[in-house]
């Protein structure tokens, strides 16, 4: 284990060039290039994922794992990741990040075999792993607290839901009119034009003290999360009550709570637990992971339903939802304002309130639905209320915590928003298969899909539960930038 001094335990060391520090916007403008490559990889492949089986002669289990692989890889090492940036400089991991990931679309991209495919995909997830954190620590670092950063995140969150927004009609655009192969190889210019962005602007820092990697700590968490998010995919296949599925869970619990015990006696944890002693902290990523569970799944949901009820193209498909990622914009920037007038709390649950009555309206859709009204405009009710949470979230869940745990902090936040996600995903796919009876035709399918919509407004309820409940009453606080 590597122990080097870096100045007083607990503070935050810069490491200034001899250059100018270059404008916040622009280090802003870069972590914000990298988060949404990170989040814009997690649905562009979904539209090209028949091409693929037929180029690569995927088996439908093998079809599945494109996407489960860089799933579980991202989850299961983005604790890792952010505790990596506080330790060794949080420049240096968003450069070894972006670089994997590039390194690893362009392998993706070259494949010649299924299982080429699928190992490239889970060099990306990790990739991105150590690159997402980094992001939001890059971010909150070049730009001081208060309204500018609340602005900054803001920013940061559009971007990201952008990315997932897009992801289909990009995916959809580059397999009509090019290849499958470029919903990954378009990801190496992009990377480079990033990488040169970020080694020339961006300035190194990192936490102070000693420079000691937790590894038995970092073995057991990402063992833990990597298991429990590989048991979470294995119930779209497998069912909740299948051995394939409760061992790997059973598994993954007892490696979490190992790790717990390690870091309770650890002098210098990866996670000191005395961080969610921090309320924000701890309710703050409560609500994102209950959020993420109930949210996550919309974008699936709703291509399905464009394409195998309305009988849209990909294309059309991720076209039709362009005003929803316009929405989650509007709602991003929206927020911030709010935040200064009536506090982050209350946007927050404002902004989880507003999702969830679209949820509810987007339940209602039928066989015979028209674009407007059951894909549009519940579409954007949803997706302007995701922008106004997710900001006030992410701000509450970094501002309690130390500097030195800032890039601790980012990544328990993309992980809580990644782990609920899978694990909605999996429980509306079977709340959606459960409705629809096994049966393909139209009628059948918007059913289900209108059930997991349901379900998903009910959970979505539980999030804001969760917020007004735990988050105390604060006022508005005045802008300091």
């Amino acid at each position: 284990m590597l122990r080097t001094p870096a100045g007083t335990a607990g503070s935050e060391t810069a490491i200034r060039p001899h250059r100018p520090a270059p404008p916040a916007w622009l280090v802003v403008a870069v972590a914000c290039a990298g988060q949404f490559l990170v989040v814009l990889d997690v649905s562009v492949v979904n539209v090209a994922l028949p091409s693929m089986r037929t180029d690569l002669g995927l088996s439908a289990s093998g079809l599945q794992w494109v996407v489960n692989a860089y799933s579980i890889a991202f989850a299961g090492f983005m604790l890792l990741g952010g505790r990596a940036g506080d330790l060794f400089g949080r420049k240096r991991m968003f450069l070894v990040g972006l670089g994997l990931f590039t390194l690893a679309s362009l392998a993706g991209g070259l494949a010649q075999e299924g299982w080429q495919l699928l190992a490239a995909r889970a060099v990306q997830g990790l990739g991105a792993a150590v690159l997402a954190p980094s992001t939001l620590t890059l971010l909150t670092a070049a730009v001081p607290e208060g309204a500018a950063r609340a602005r900054a995140i803001a920013t940061w969150t559009a971007v990201g839901a952008g990315g997932g927004a897009a992801g289909g009609l990009v995916g959809g655009v580059l397999t009509e009119a090019l290849d499958w192969r470029w919903v990954l190889l378009i990801n190496v210019p992009l990377g480079a034009v990033v990488l040169a962005a970020a080694a020339r602007w961006i300035q190194e820092s990192r936490a102070g003290g000693e420079r000691r990697l937790d590894l038995p700590g970092a073995v057991l968490v990402t063992a833990g999360t990597a298991v429990l998010a590989y048991g979470i995919v294995q119930t779209e296949a497998e069912g909740w009550g299948s051995a394939a599925t409760l061992v790997p869970l059973a598994v993954a619990v007892l490696l979490l709570v190992a790790f717990l015990a390690v870091e309770a006696r650890t002098r210098l944890p990866l996670m000191p637990l005395g961080l969610f002693r921090v309320r924000t902290v701890a309710v703050a990523n409560a609500a994102m992971f209950v959020c993420g569970m109930g949210s996550f799944a919309m974008w699936f949901f709703m291509t399905l339903y464009a394409q195998n009820v309305l009988g849209y193209t990909p294309i059309e498909a991720g076209l039709a939802l362009v005003p929803s990622s316009l929405a989650v914009v509007a709602g991003s920037k929206l927020a911030p304002r709010l935040m200064r007038r009536i506090g982050a709390r209350n946007v927050a649950s404002l902004g989880v309130l507003v999702t969830a009555a679209g949820f509810f309206w987007q339940s209602t859709m039928t066989e015979h639905g028209v674009y407007v009204t059951t894909i549009m405009l519940p579409g954007i009710v949803m997706m302007a209320g995701a922008g106004l949470a997710m900001t006030p979230l992410a701000s509450l869940a970094t501002s309690g915590a130390a500097a030195s745990d800032a890039g601790l902090v980012s990544g328990l936040v993309n992980t809580s928003r990644t782990l609920g996600g899978a694990l909605g995903l999996s429980v509306l796919s079977t709340v959606a298969a459960s409705r629809s009876a096994g049966r393909g035709d139209p009628g059948a399918l918007s059913d289900g899909y209108a059930g997991a919509f349901l379900v998903g407004g009910v959970i979505l309820l539980v999030a804001l539960a969760i917020l007004i409940a735990g988050l105390p009453r604060t006022r508005a606080s005045r802008p300091t930038g």
